[in-house]
């Protein structure tokens, strides 16, 4: 303290007044001190200037109801302290002796919060804090107005400015919540703990916050009570040293962080990160599921344990390991059904700022839907923000799959990823039977030259052909949007050249039908894997080969074209013939607003007639539709039945 001018005078009223330069203190500052002492008890005091901390009022004022000076003493009892821009006064009681720089303090709010503070004569400070409204905060700390914070805090300080500092305390019903609602908090129970001591110029320090009651949401992950923090590091000459920082999370063995932290820049100099033996079941659906897939969280499921380390250099990433034991995840399919698997996986894959390095894993296999992969190992290359992927074949039945040149790139809109697929030859049947469709001959095999994709999108670059049924599948455009989304969309066109009808037919206990088709589905358009639009044909392939169609053939196909499609003409001479004669198979959709416009051999001149089959050779006959105007639906369930029922046929 400064005492720079203590003038005492005696009004013409009896008015004493006590004028005060400067008075210092390491907790507080005052400037432009004036007591007043009028006739009768009561007391005032003007402030030109106060700090508290690194605050700063001007034209404060106190009004004590009784108030008086004996020789440096200094006391006010009942009084009223008014703060410019605080809607409420405080209630303020205080004793100081300006020479011996000692006192009490004590300060009231019309809420019931209490502060009860002793100052000794060696510059220290003790003080005791009860039902502080944290509502209160942001007249105090604007930068608080944005959280909205709310709870009643207890606690005690003792604080030596050369020697330690302690502080103890409790928060209840605490609460927070900031206005955009990504961040919020309520019913919060915090127990805190700070002691420092200063050493060799600095402050070591310790800390330890319990959270013991109360839930949090931080966008996108919600958090409830249990996590307990210990940390302990130094404070020197405005920099925070966090030498370790360690969290008791359930389900983890250990987490635990170091930092430094410029005060005088508010810049993060240095924050490390480690993880030990987190068991992804637990950790697995609170931290990671809102982050990888909010909107898939429930139908998430993990396995396995993870262990890693980040370390940053202000403010960027410079290192990263992952270390992977018997980890794996599943993601149920958005009906319900069986979905995506994958694992389980070990190994270990670093990274390093402007460092190449390896990874290697160990994959236990995966599945999607019922089709299962089988166990494979995985070498990666990673340079900076680019990962590579070595020549990767994962067996799939009695065939494999095929990765060359993968390249993944994290940019600063998310990941993308490119490369090719060969699909080595896989047999219809087994294929066929694991994802429960019915049982195929044949071999699929295929070719994506051109393979991009993120989580946006996949995209199918240049041409993807697939050999089955000793004909091929050509698809060209395919764009596949929200993939693993219950929002899936697919668009793109595929063309079919000489597909074996015999085998086909097989397939699909559709009867007989020996030749050979093409198709055509153009502009193809599918919602959450269901076909909404798409301009599709049929039609026999060119060539010379045997055309016979079978007895039960004739009856599926007729089946096609809707009620009325066979008449009973003749029906009697189907009998007498196992198979027929025919020149040409013919048949299209053009599927709109769920109504599918049908369409047969030739431009379909008559308004409600239109040929599939017709005939040719000895005994031949026509399949003729009469209904052009098909529910979708309902053409869908005619396929299904076509196995089990017999429709009449309008023989020629």
């Amino acid at each position: 303290m400064a005492l720079l001018s203590l003038p005492l005078t005696a009004a013409a009223l009896g008015t004493l007044v006590l004028a005060v330069d400067r008075v210092e203190h390491p907790a507080f500052a005052l400037q432009g001190l004036q007591f007043s002492f009028p006739a009768g008890g009561r007391a005032s005091l003007s402030i030109g200037h106060l700090r508290v901390a690194d605050r700063h009022w001007r034209n404060v004022r106190l009004d004590c109801a009784r108030g008086s000076l004996d020789g440096a003493v200094v006391r006010c009892e009942d009084g009223v302290f008014r703060l410019p821009g605080f809607p409420h006064p405080l209630q303020v009681s205080f004793r100081f002796d300006l020479s011996a720089r000692t006192g009490t303090l004590g300060l009231g709010t019309p809420d019931g919060a209490r502060l009860n503070a002793h100052l000794l004569g060696d510059g220290s400070v003790r003080a005791k804090l009860l039902g502080l409204d944290l509502t209160a905060l942001p007249a105090w700390l604007p930068l608080l107005k944005a959280w909205s914070p709310a709870g009643r805090f207890d606690g005690e300080l003792e604080w030596h400015p050369t020697r330690m500092f302690e502080l103890t305390g409790r928060l209840a019903g605490g609460a927070f919540g900031s206005a955009d609602g990504l961040r919020a908090a309520e019913k919060l129970a915090l127990d805190v703990r700070v002691d420092a001591a200063l050493k060799s110029g600095g402050w070591e320090w310790e800390a330890e916050l319990g959270w013991g009651e109360g839930a949090a949401y931080l966008h996108p992950v919600f958090i409830e009570a249990g996590p307990s923090l210990r940390a302990h590091g130094q404070l020197r000459q405005g920099v925070l040293e966090v030498r370790e920082a360690s969290v008791a999370l359930a389900g983890v063995e250990q987490l635990a962080a170091s930092a430094l932290l410029d005060l005088r820049t508010g810049q993060l100099d240095r924050l490390a990160i480690s993880l030990a033996g987190a068991d992804l079941a637990l950790v697995g659906p609170r931290w990671l599921a809102p982050l990888v897939a909010p909107a898939a969280g429930a139908r998430l499921r993990f396995a396995g344990r993870v262990s890693g380390a980040l370390e940053f250099e202000r403010g960027q990433l410079r290192s990263l390991d992952a270390v992977f034991d018997e980890a794996g995840f599943s993601l149920a399919g958005g009906d319900g059904g069986p979905g995506l698997a994958f694992g389980p996986l070990s190994g270990h894959v670093p990274w390093r700022h402007g460092l190449p390095t390896r990874g290697t894993l160990q994959v236990g296999g995966g599945r999607w839907q019922k089709l299962a992969l089988g166990a494979f190992d995985l070498g990666v290359s990673i340079d900076d923000r680019t990962l590579r992927v070595d020549r990767l074949r994962i067996p799939l039945l009695d065939g494999g799959l095929v990765f060359d040149g993968m390249v993944l790139h994290a940019g600063d809109a998310g990941w993308t990823g490119e490369g090719s697929l060969v699909i080595e030859p896989v047999s219809m049947r087994l294929l066929t039977d694991a994802l429960g469709l019915p049982s195929m001959s044949g071999v699929l095999s295929g070719s994506i030259p051109g393979l991009r994709a993120s989580p946006a999108e996949v995209v199918l670059d240049g041409t993807t052909v697939v050999s089955v049924f000793d004909g091929y599948l050509r698809a060209t455009g395919l764009r596949v949007l929200e993939p693993f989304g219950v929002g899936s969309h697919l668009t793109g066109d595929i063309e079919a050249r000489h597909l074996d009808l015999a085998q086909l037919t097989e397939t699909f206990s559709f009867g007989s039908i020996t030749g050979f088709v093409d198709a055509d589905v153009r502009g193809l358009e599918l919602v959450r894997w269901r076909p909404v639009g798409f301009d599709a044909r049929v039609s026999s392939s060119a060539g010379r080969y045997p055309r016979r169609i079978s007895q039960r053939a004739v009856q599926n196909i007729s089946a096609l074209g809707g009620p009325g499609a066979m008449a009973a003409i003749q029906r009697s001479l189907l009998g007498f013939f196992d198979t027929f004669g025919y020149s040409e198979i013919g048949l299209g959709c053009v599927l709109k607003a769920g109504v599918c416009e049908m369409s047969g051999i030739g431009d379909g001149a008559e308004a409600e007639r239109f040929v599939i089959v017709s005939g040719g050779g000895i005994p031949a006959l026509d399949v003729i539709g009469y209904n052009r105007r098909v529910d979708w639906r309902e053409l869908v369930e005619r396929l299904q039945r076509v196995i089990e029922g017999n429709a009449a046929a309008e023989v020629r």
